[in-house]
């Protein structure tokens, strides 16, 4: 089975080159497609945070590994599958990001802490809802916390 979508906007300012690490307190916009009515976003800003669903756009179909890999192909941490990244490497290149809403001004979401570059294509959002995060204590390995320990760092 295929499912087509269209993204329902785009990333605009920000970063222009994708990076690992250093995404902390980059601000962009994310612009809805201007078809939309405005209140598409009515109550939106009394959210201080989002979920949004983006695509690795600067990807391509040859960047797919379904294989058990090193995270960042570094040799300390034990190979892991397609499935245990969080990476463009997935199947359907797609992201789930969780930035902070600075302001809605029309239908121009202005955001901090989005992990996606100028650009991107969003195919979804929706406020984080608190009720709706993880239930019970998180577990994971050491490798993300070690990977990641610049990712929200600032330049």
């Amino acid at each position: 089975m295929t499912f087509e979508i269209e993204p329902i906007g785009l990333v605009v300012g920000g970063r222009k080159e994708v990076a690992d690490d250093y995404w902390g307190g980059v601000e962009s916009i994310i612009r809805l497609n201007s078809k939309f009515p405005l209140d598409v976003v009515t109550g939106l800003d009394q959210f201080s945070h989002l979920v949004v669903t983006w695509q690795f756009s600067q990807a391509s179909p040859e960047d797919v590994a379904l294989h058990a890999r090193s995270p960042r192909n570094d040799p300390r941490w034990e190979p892991s599958g397609t499935f245990a990244h969080r990476n463009h490497r997935r199947p359907n290149q797609l992201a789930t990001s969780f930035p902070r809403l600075l302001k809605v001004d029309g239908l121009d979401l202005h955001v901090t802490d989005l992990d996606a570059v100028d650009g991107t294509p969003i195919y979804d959002l929706a406020p984080y809802f608190e009720e709706m995060g993880p239930r019970g204590a998180i577990r994971e390995p050491e490798w993300p916390g070690e990977m990641l320990k610049d990712y929200w760092a600032t330049t």
